[in-house]
């Protein structure tokens, strides 16, 4: 059976743990095997969205583990001259082992799956981002040496970078609180499957309720990629929801900040916050790299 990789689900709750633990030994080796397991494959890398941390972490991530990366754009290819998406995913999977895509709506990545015999992977959608979040919760393990027992503090918008740590939350059962205006709230979908598994979720409108006494605080830009026409109108709805030096005094005196990056220093996140000393960003960055390539061997079958 093909393992796809479309949300922290398709691993489970070990699955999440075991990827976890071959992301941090995968880390602990760099530099020092010449284990090469993707030596002989290639890994199609398929961008319709621009991106810097997540195809510089699959590239490197690809070529360290031995295989062939092969990156390709929406301008570089006929996807930008309008080749249907099933007739680009069926010559993929006749020449490549593996394909990770970002891109738009979760449909285009399910129509991939569904005409791929090979495995596909979420590097983005609208809907969520999980190879982001593997690489926050490595990063917070490795930081405070566990996951669970802390406060988890998002604030900004129910985006997929919050729908995907309210995917996490329901896996490992974390206590995540989330602040966002009305009219931003995270999706229901994402919601009632954490709540169901056990997930101990709230919603808040405050950003000060939400890090009150909170270990991680992790939020994103107000606009993301394809809502800049809302940029106004969303600067105005965020207001009062900036990660600022205020902000952190309410959290816990230990806690951390994260940010999936590019950052919009002074609107989501403060400058002094960004390059202060609670914040872990850019150990959060650079664990896309290890997380890249412990998921990329799980859904290869190479995670024994």
């Amino acid at each position: 059976m093909t393992r796809h990789f479309l949300n922290l689900s398709d691993l489970g709750r070990d699955g999440l743990i075991a990827t976890l633990d071959r992301a941090d030994r995968l880390k602990a080796q760099r530099g020092t095997t010449n284990e090469r397991p993707l030596a002989g494959k290639s890994v199609a890398l398929v961008f319709e969205k621009a991106s810097t941390r997540t195809r510089l972490s699959l590239e490197v991530a690809v070529a360290e583990l031995g295989g062939h990366p092969i990156v390709i754009t929406s301008q570089g290819s006929q996807l930008g001259r309008g080749e249907p998406l099933k007739d680009t995913a069926r010559v993929l999977t006749r020449m490549v082992h593996a394909v990770t895509l970002r891109t738009s709506d979760e449909s285009r990545i399910l129509e991939v799956m569904e005409y791929s015999t090979v495995p596909v992977l979420n590097a983005l959608t609208d809907q969520s981002h999980p190879m982001q979040l593997l690489a926050d919760l490595q990063t917070v393990r490795a930081h405070f040496g566990k996951l669970e027992g802390l406060t988890y503090a998002w604030i900004g918008d129910g985006n997929n970078m919050a729908s995907s740590w309210i995917e996490a939350a329901g896996l490992l059962g974390l206590h995540l609180r989330l602040a966002c205006p009305e009219g931003y709230d995270p999706d229901e979908r994402f919601w009632n499957e954490a709540r169901e598994r056990g997930a101990r979720l709230e919603l808040v409108r405050s950003a000060a309720e939400a890090a009150q006494g909170a270990h991680v605080v992790s939020t994103d830009v107000f606009t993301s990629m394809g809502q800049e026409e809302e940029s106004a109108t969303r600067l105005r709805a965020f207001e009062g929801f900036r990660v600022d030096r205020a902000l952190l005094q309410r959290a816990a005196k230990d806690a951390v900040v994260l940010h999936c990056l590019p950052a919009h220093r002074g609107e989501e996140i403060e400058e002094e916050v960004l390059e202060g000393p609670q914040s872990i960003v850019w150990d959060q960055a650079e664990a896309r790299l290890h997380t890249a390539k412990a998921v990329l061997l799980w859904a290869l079958g190479m995670d024994g």
